[in-house]
């Protein structure tokens, strides 16, 4: 890199000092511009994302926070802000009696829990448990066709239905967890494999999970799902699989001429044996038994227990409060010769009391 001339001694500051004295420095600095390379050309600037600002705060403590919604903010994104999970936007929905925000609007935000139980002055919430079996191309009572279940599901999206996995609805029932007003729970029986080839894709569509109690015998059946089937849908994340018993035999009765001893080792049999091939096959731990034919005693709660098992569900219609008997949960059966009103008075989430 070259080096501009020595300047000269700038004469004493007159008026003829002065103007030569500039005129050397002009001339100086006009030689140093030529010889060092031009300065890089500035970096463009990063593209702005429009990213909603925070909805500005008008009151908090340590119960709630009230803020005016920004541009933006969705129920999602204002849970996932200030309760640290996108999940709860509900909690928001349900305490402010909306089903979205706008830009403007004041909305509270409970930063606790509140009402667990679902208790209120004038009713309880309940959770109906749905009970499928089979799906086919003809309707019958035990087999919906896929139109149907497709329009069912399509009904719950529709009308703020929130499809709970079954083991959520145990916190609810231990008083731990609030859920949303308007929640169900979506079970299959038995293992047919059209709930691999007819249900499963209706439900993945929908976003929705379930539960498949499988009897551990069927597995191998020409119409069972397979293996490979049952690998794939709980592999999805959406679908558990959970013991429906060994042989589908009602466990409250006896064979003829059978001993008590005899009919206690059969049934233990009948709760053990699929518990431990879906342990072994799956990998997956059971916490929740469907009885056959929804019949139940002592002595098969007495298992269950001993099991570690947490939920016992019967075919008894009817939602489930905060008070319900875990090893004795209502499921209503979905029959498919009903129609979608029927399906609907299904969907029982909240029972009054009547005021004395």
């Amino acid at each position: 890199m070259s080096r501009g001339p020595t300047p000269r001694r700038i004469p004493p500051m007159g008026t003829s000092g002065t103007r030569r004295g500039a005129a050397v420095l002009a001339f100086a600095a006009a030689l140093a511009g030529c010889a060092t390379a031009p300065a890089p050309a500035p970096a463009p600037a990063p593209i702005a994302v429009a990213t909603p600002a925070p909805a500005p705060l008008l009151a908090r403590d340590e119960n709630f926070a009230v803020v005016i919604v920004q541009s933006g903010d969705t129920l999602a994104s204002l849970a996932k802000r200030y309760l640290g999970d996108a999940e709860r936007g509900w909690w928001i929905a349900q305490f402010n009696d909306i089903d979205a925000v706008r830009a403007g609007q004041v909305v509270t935000i409970p930063l606790r829990q509140r009402n667990p139980l679902g208790v209120h002055v004038n009713g309880v919430q309940t959770v109906p448990i749905l009970c499928y079996h089979r799906f086919g191309s003809k309707a019958s009572k035990l087999s919906v066709t896929a139109a149907a279940f497709e329009a069912q599901m399509n009904y719950l999206a529709q009308h703020g239905y929130t499809v709970l996995p079954l083991q959520r609805l145990s916190r609810f029932l231990e008083g731990r967890e609030a859920l949303p007003a308007k929640s169900v729970v979506i079970t299959i029986d038995d293992g047919y494999r059209s709930t691999f080839e007819i249900a499963y894709p209706i439900l993945r569509k929908f976003g929705f999970p379930a539960t498949v109690f499988l009897y551990s015998d069927f597995v191998g059946a020409p119409d069972a799902m397979t293996w490979a089937q049952m690998e794939e849908i709980t592999a999805s994340g959406s679908i558990e699989i959970q013991p429906h018993s060994k042989s589908h035999a009602n466990l409250t009765l006896r064979l003829p001429g059978e001993s008590e001893a005899r009919y206690r080792e059969r049934i233990r049999r009948e709760v053990d044996a699929p518990i431990a091939m879906l342990r072994q096959r799956l990998a997956d731990g059971s916490f929740a038994f469907a009885y056959p034919y929804g019949d139940v005693n002592d002595y098969v709660v007495e298992l269950l227990v001993r099991q570690k098992l947490s939920q016992g569900v019967t075919v008894t219609p009817g939602g489930n409060p905060f008070y319900a008997y875990p090893y004795m949960l209502r499921r209503s059966m979905v029959f498919g010769n009903e129609d979608l009103d029927a399906f609907a008075a299904k969907l029982v989430t909240f029972v009054r009391i009547a005021s004395q």
